[in-house]
């Protein structure tokens, strides 16, 4: 009697231990990836708003937002500070701008798409988005 007591785990103990555990993991993946994702949408807001503040300082010394530049020798690098966003000046005139953030790489198909800003401080996204822009933003 005592020796059965000391054998250990039957394989059909294993087994549920082992459906289990994929069931919690199933469960919590999807969590794990959407607040990745988050994370790196954090990267391309702030990069966005960073760009916004250049763009008002060269308004400020030029009095125009015409000729600022993005990439090396722009006000601003062209892609966000951790890569997962690249940045373009998409419409420019003497007293406006819009600036956006693209996606790409791992963060390419996010539900909130492609960013964008307005000097008059228009948040909005687009790009095949499936969130809107209160909840993106």
């Amino acid at each position: 009697m005592r020796a059965r007591h000391l054998r250990g785990f039957t394989l059909i103990e294993l087994m549920i231990g082992v459906a289990i555990l994929a069931i919690l993991v199933s469960l919590a993946y999807p969590s794990y990836v959407a607040q990745v994702a988050k994370g790196r949408r954090t990267d391309g807001k702030s990069a966005l708003l960073d760009v916004a503040q250049r763009m008002e300082r060269f308004y400020t010394e030029r009095g125009t937002y015409v000729g600022a530049t993005l990439g090396a020798a722009g006000i601003h690098a062209a892609t966000s500070s951790q890569d997962h966003y690249n940045l373009a000046i998409t419409a420019q005139s003497a007293a406006a701008f819009t600036i956006t953030a693209t996606p790409k790489g791992a963060q390419a198909g996010d539900a909130c798409g492609t960013y964008s800003y307005t000097q008059a401080g228009v948040k909005a996204v687009g790009g095949g988005a499936t969130l809107s822009a209160a909840v993106c933003w």
